[in-house]
């Protein structure tokens, strides 16, 4: 006959024996056992190969762009010389000026070829290419996401007229027509700041082409954080706050917001591509960069000229843009699987 202790103590192990298979069981589900939900994400996140390799990919492209330098050097090339003029080069272009040698003159001095007409180095060209697109795109889609989410947070928890006006406002600004403003706005807009008989500099340029993206850029976003905090602004932890006392400014800072940085963040990994193809389309089209500076919309506009005598030119540009679009759109799909995982692909 078992005694009142051994029968406590065969009930404590049944216990101890069940909580240990329920946290196995967690752990072979995948559910984290007291954790948070950013830890949580980042479990999710780890899993997803996909979004690993695109993570990555787009570290990798941003580490190069902040090494341009220190790879060039290392190098031994810039994207300013003209290597076809120099001594220790003589015959990098023939009678026509496109590049000896086949693909584009690849070799071991130029491993990505040699530009034609001008000698100057690929490699080095898609280097500093990749530096200005980058980070001139981090730049405009920080400004258009914190403009977008301060109005659309404005517009969708204080409503009524608030919200009217600035409703209409943004329908006005998504009228226009994204890429005949640019072009049409971009030379109005260095006049404003440098005389027409005067060279615009090049940090005059970027700051045009941040200024015309950014008045242009934030409407998408303020739609969203709208329609996301018209749907949060009455529910009961929102009143409760209210009921509580707090103010409207903390009720937006602790409550609202941590519950739209989800849509946010992946609404700012669809930006930022976009924003880096835009900046390319500038230049192509003749309103952005211009000699020499090295942009990617500058070496698709030359490649577009010579594409039938040296294919290969647009090759390395061509392959990087599209690997890093693709790239970072695959990024965004994985941390928005990872944040809801009830969307996951």
């Amino acid at each position: 006959m078992t005694s009142p202790i051994e029968a406590e103590d065969a009930t404590a192990s049944v216990a101890l024996d069940d909580e240990t298979s329920a946290k196995s069981k967690a752990v072979e589900t995948g559910v984290s056992v007291g954790r948070s939900p950013g830890q949580l994400m980042w479990m999710r996140f780890k899993r997803d190969r996909t979004g690993m390799i695109s993570a990555i990919v787009v570290i990798l492209y941003f580490v190069i762009a902040l090494l341009a330098p220190v790879i060039s050097s290392v190098y031994g090339k810039n994207p300013y010389t003209l290597y076809a003029q120099e001594p220790d080069f003589p015959f990098l272009l023939d009678d026509f000026a496109m590049p000896t040698g086949t693909f584009g003159g690849v070799s071991g001095d130029f491993w990505f070829g040699v530009e034609p007409n001008l000698g100057r180095d690929v490699f080095t060209m898609l280097l500093y290419g990749m530096r200005t697109s980058l980070y001139m795109a981090v730049v405009l889609t920080v400004l258009s996401v914190v403009t977008g989410v301060l109005i659309g947070m404005v517009g969708g928890y204080f409503g009524g007229k608030v919200d009217y006006w600035l409703g209409r406002g943004t329908d006005f600004f998504l009228a226009f027509p994204s890429q005949l403003f640019f072009i049409a706005f971009m030379p109005v807009v260095t006049a404003l700041f440098v005389s027409p008989t005067d060279e615009t500099p090049t940090y005059m340029r970027a700051l045009a082409i941040i200024l015309v993206m950014w008045f242009l850029g934030w409407m998408g976003m303020a739609r969203l954080v709208r329609s996301s905090v018209l749907s949060l602004r009455d529910r009961e932890f929102v009143e409760a706050a209210k009921v509580s006392g707090a103010s409207r400014w903390r009720i937006v800072r602790k409550e609202i917001l941590p519950n739209i940085v989800t849509p946010i963040l992946v609404q700012g990994t669809y930006m930022l591509p976009s924003a880096i193809l835009s900046i390319a389309f500038l230049s192509y089209v003749g309103v952005g960069f211009v000699e020499p500076t090295p942009d990617w919309g500058r070496m698709f506009a030359i490649g577009a000229k010579i594409y039938e005598q040296d294919p290969s030119f647009m090759l390395f540009p061509g392959v990087a843009l599209v690997i890093f679009v693709l790239a970072f759109n695959l990024l965004g799909d994985s941390v928005r699987d990872a944040f809801d995982p009830k969307t996951g692909r």
